[in-house]
């Protein structure tokens, strides 16, 4: 029997958002990431959106919760314009800023459901933390993964990497600006679980989802509480509460400010391209 038609509050139905939506297949209850415009870039309002959608799929929705994005790519990461910036020079507020971030993750690790992520096209900087505390993370074999183009930060992205993928490849990920890996790179670095074909990647997660909803609720939560605490005492959470103050550290130190200026006169793009280009290729 399904179990989905088992539970009273399962058909609940949650708000209509702006930046996100939610639909139902079956056993899984999606969170969609719905700014295709902007890449579905983090803005405020998505992430404050994705938190009150994620805690509602609490007694919400189906036993499993999977997050997409609409259009070409799961998710650019934050939008520049609003999340990826200090609005002042106050390390402390911009620490707390972060650790809201962070804590909006958590709680995707700390989510009485199993969550799955769909990733396809691209997913960067801020999507790769949001992926790295879901319980499974399929990923399209092209897919790009990878940090910010620009090094305006720092210790905020690539240690939440580093229980999945050893600190080795979290520093080769991390000291190369703008490094990226594919889909199938992912897997075998320990980040994503399956690469599959871009068109089969939501596909597989339903149907990891139906073979999921076979395992009781109960069941399914003391496992994911089980593992989930073994990472805990390895540090893991830890771990991720300290990476706010490594990123306000570095926000408001000389060299970034010193970067931040030199974006401001050169223009995005340029400073994109400059540091995306190996120096013998340059002229």
């Amino acid at each position: 029997m399904s179990q989905l038609a088992s539970e009273p509050s399962a058909q609940r139905d949650l708000p209509t958002y702006r930046d996100i939506r939610v639909e139902h297949a079956g056993p899984i209850s999606w969170i969609v990431l719905a700014r295709p415009d902007k890449a579905n870039a983090l803005s405020n309002a998505m992430l404050d959106e994705f938190s009150d959608a994620l805690a509602r799929l609490t007694d919400a929705g189906g036993p499993v919760v999977g997050i997409r994005g609409e259009g070409r790519g799961f998710c650019a990461g934050y939008d520049v314009d609003q999340v990826g910036k200090p609005k002042a020079a106050d390390p402390v507020a911009d620490r707390e800023r972060l650790a809201r971030n962070v804590a909006r993750y958590l709680a995707i690790w700390d989510h009485p459901k199993p969550v799955i992520a769909a990733v396809h096209g691209y997913c960067i900087a801020g999507a790769t933390q949001l992926c790295v505390f879901c319980d499974l993370t399929i990923v399209a074999e092209d897919a790009r993964i990878g940090e910010p183009a620009l090094p305006l930060g720092g210790g905020y992205i690539a240690p939440l990497w580093a229980p999945l993928v050893g600190p080795k490849r979290a520093k080769e990920l991390a000291f190369l600006p703008g490094n990226a890996i594919d889909g199938r790179t992912a897997v075998e670095w320990g980040w994503a679980n399956q690469a599959v074909p871009a068109d089969r990647v939501q596909a597989t997660v339903e149907g990891l989802a139906a073979r999921m909803a076979k395992i009781p609720s109960d069941v399914l939560r003391i496992k994911k509480l089980s593992i989930n605490r073994t990472m805990d005492a390895m540090g893991v959470r830890t771990a991720a509460a300290q990476v706010p103050e490594m990123d306000a550290l570095l926000h408001l130190s000389p060299s970034v400010l010193q970067l931040r200026e030199w974006i401001g006169e050169v223009g995005l793009k340029t400073a994109i391209a400059e540091f995306r280009t190996p120096p013998e290729e340059r002229t």
